[in-house]
């Protein structure tokens, strides 16, 4: 801006005052509705300040207190439950180490620069998702709604998650656990261990049985599940009564949910690290299978993963982040947050493998022991013969070395009779092959070797602790996403707002707390969010970069950091990151639709999971999901397209930022919508009538006039101008 640029400021603001003083003066002084307007525009006049000249303006907007605040809710909407249970299950399938090459390729590519563009529109325009978008461009404003029905039904399966977690906690408190051994079952004869739970395991059993008590099919109800509803009922009360003053309640508890989990996991490496195998499963873990890393699946997934761990799409990073000064350096807390969530997941990855470790040298141990005894039995029954034993062989206090040597020697010598005699290699590395993820991860494989932890209820404890607070994190910023772009649109109260929204995801999650309603989560996790989460961030790619223009947004970036971005992320933001994008979209769908589309459903009978396929009601219902996703995207063009709903009198272009300040233009707009200046001077302008019209930025000044939303203050002209911008960040 020249250095006059304020005294000519001053001067054209006094020429435009001056102007509507005397238009006013020659409307009818019962005119109340117009004198209003007068009062609004000396008002703004008066109050309205330039940022980029440093001045101070009171913000009405809700703001972080602190930094480390917005840090941590960012830290803690990222980081969640995937990185314990979902990280640590893709090391083990694809290559144990070398998929931390992928992940952190695929992390600089399309990671790091997108969790970028999120956070600096929404601290740019200081609205929500549906703001933003609609901004940028009222056409594409149904990108912001796509991401709220996303964020609603990814909450209503996530706070189910979090009430098992709350189950299991209240469990814990009682020794020994309640999983820890099968139960047994009386009749009149004798006990018996439940012939279930002996086919299985206590802890699989406990989770199938005890806690979800689950039916045999989806198409199965059996009703409520009656302690799960009262621990859904809970969870949404915590996250209702944390959500519902939006960042000033939220923001003071990510001081505890977001880093207590990091506590836990110190606490459990400490711990693990010093049981009988821990090291073998790091080692495992850290072993690269550099052959799995050429697989055009590792690096999908590792793609996925990275897409879900940053929360892209979902609308609760532009929601943070508009809560933040514009010159807050977001380039800085893009890469602090994603490498922050990327070391959760290593770290997540060490504890986990730590204890499988454990528990696979506990169940290596047993089955030595098994096969030892078997062993005995062969050699007093004479289908083996003792020479074939070698001389310093114990089997009182066989060790595994020895158990494998005697192994290798029997199938040697009994090859063509080796299987009839039902002998096992007892491998770690076998156990440690069994991928697990997931609730079976947490729920079953954690369970079971917490059981023979020492002080096993206090770790238990400690564990789905940790599990609700990675929940909860996760949770306030999915429905952030929600709460804040309804706001900022509408403008509704925010605690009517959060108290409606979690009555109705509670009522609509009761179907998740049925005997069946593990199912319904695996449904809605595979098809509700992976698709149409690809498509919305694909959209905003292109808003920002082709419709809103990259060089415009590198500018805009410039203006707002003090420095010029690298240019690094104008390539990867205008060529890679969409070519990688539409890849990894392409690739989605190919896998949906080679994939079998089913469910593991538990079998009462075999105490085991079977792979069933959906019933027709089913698929619709799936297909259901997608659609209803991304269906806001064309329904908004085409209204938009075709003029359905005029910008300037719905509710989505009535409100507008001014530096933080919420304005709330009046609607209804009549008489003549001509211009009122462009550029003459108050003698020079007709006396039009006015009605109800309302003032707007004038183009006659482009050198000053630099802002769609006039936030420089300099004169205003009449709504509806068709030469008026669409966006400008």
């Amino acid at each position: 801006m020249p250095k006059n640029s304020k005294v000519v400021k001053r001067e054209l603001d006094d020429e435009i005052i001056e102007s509507v003083k005397d238009l006013l003066s020659n409307e009818d002084s019962s005119d109340d509705a117009f004198k209003k307007s007068e009062l609004m525009v000396d008002d703004q006049e008066e109050k309205d300040v330039d940022v980029e000249e440093g001045l101070d303006v009171e913000d009405e907007r809700p703001a972080w207190n602190s930094k480390l605040q917005y840090i941590l809710a960012q830290v803690g909407f990222s980081v969640g439950l995937g990185n314990v249970w979902r990280f640590p299950y893709l090391c083990q399938k694809n290559g144990g180490g070398a998929y931390l090459v992928p992940y952190l390729i695929l992390l600089l590519i399309i990671g790091i620069p997108l969790f970028f563009l999120e956070l600096a529109v929404g601290q740019r325009i200081r609205r929500g998702s549906i703001g933003v978008w609609n901004y940028i461009s009222p056409k594409l404003g149904g990108i912001g709604f796509a991401s709220c029905v996303v964020c609603f039904f990814v909450a209503l399966y996530y706070n189910v998650i979090i009430g098992w977690s709350l189950f299991y906690f209240s469990q814990s408190f009682q020794h020994p656990l309640p999983w820890d051994q099968c139960p047994l079952v009386k009749n009149a004869s004798h006990t018996f261990v439940e012939p279930e739970c002996a086919k299985s395991s206590a802890t699989t059993y406990y989770w199938y049985r005890e806690a979800l008590n689950i039916s045999s099919s989806l198409s199965e109800s059996g009703g409520l599940n009656w302690k799960m509803t009262i621990c859904l009922l809970a969870a949404w009360v915590m996250v209702c009564l944390a959500m519902i003053k939006g960042i000033q309640s939220s923001g003071k508890i990510m001081y505890f949910s977001s880093l207590f989990p990091y506590v836990v996991l110190l606490c459990f490496l400490i711990r693990g690290l010093l049981l009988n195998g821990s090291v073998d499963g790091i080692r495992h873990m850290f072993t690269p299978k550099l052959d799995i890393m050429l697989e055009p699946k590792v690096w999908r997934e590792a793609a996925t993963q990275v897409f879900f761990a940053l929360g892209l799409g979902f609308g609760g990073v532009i929601a943070f982040s508009s809560y933040n000064k514009r010159d807050n350096n977001c380039h800085f807390d893009a890469v602090l947050v994603s490498f922050i969530n990327f070391f959760t997941s290593v770290l997540a990855t060490l504890v986990v493998f730590a204890v499988l470790g454990f528990k696979a040298n506990i169940i290596n141990e047993k089955c030595v022991i098994q096969n030892s005894e078997k062993i005995l039995r062969l050699l007093k029954m004479g289908n083996l013969s003792q020479y074939m034993i070698p001389h310093h062989i114990n089997f009182s206090s066989i060790t595994a070395e020895d158990y494998n040597l005697v192994y290798d020697i029997i199938q040697k010598v009994k090859e063509e009779q080796f299987d009839s005699l039902g002998l096992k290699s007892c491998q770690i590395e076998d156990e440690l092959d069994k991928a697990v993820q997931g609730t079976g991860l947490a729920f079953i494989a954690f369970t079971e070797a917490m059981t023979h932890f020492p002080a096993s209820p206090f770790w238990s404890v400690m564990f789905f602790l940790m599990l609700v607070n990675l929940g909860l994190g996760s949770m306030f910023g999915t429905i952030e996403g929600i709460i804040t772009p309804i706001v900022d649109t509408f403008k509704v109260r925010k605690e009517i707002l959060t108290v409606i929204c979690c009555l109705v995801a509670f009522f609509i999650g009761l179907i998740f707390v049925q005997r069946s309603g593990n199912y319904f989560v695996t449904m809605f996790d595979d098809y509700s969010a992976t698709l149409p989460l690809l498509i919305v961030v694909i959209l905003e790619n292109i808003a920002v970069i082709r419709i809103y223009g990259i060089d415009k947004f590198m500018e805009d970036l410039k203006d707002m950091l003090g420095f010029s971005p690298s240019q690094y992320y104008y390539y990867m933001w205008k060529y890679v990151s969409p070519f990688v994008l539409l890849c990894l979209l392409v690739a989605s769908i190919v896998q949906m639709g080679l994939s079998p589309p089913g469910y593991n459903a538990w079998t009462e009978d075999m105490a085991m999971e079977e792979f069933h396929s959906y019933p027709t009601w089913g698929m619709i219902v799936c297909i259901s999901l997608m659609v209803f996703a991304i269906l806001p995207v064309p329904i908004v063009f085409m209204v938009r397209r075709c003029s359905l709903i005029d910008d300037s009198s719905g509710s989505l272009a009535s409100v507008s930022y001014k530096r933080g300040r919420i304005i709330k233009e009046p609607v209804n707009l009549e008489g003549d919508n001509t211009s009122l200046i462009h550029g003459k001077s108050p003698s020079e302008v007709p006396s039009p009538n006015f009605g109800k019209n309302i003032y707007r930025k004038q183009t006659g000044s482009p050198a000053l006039d630099t802002a769609p939303n006039g936030r420089y203050g300099i004169g205003y002209l009449m709504a509806d101008m068709p030469d008026m911008p669409e966006s400008d960040l």
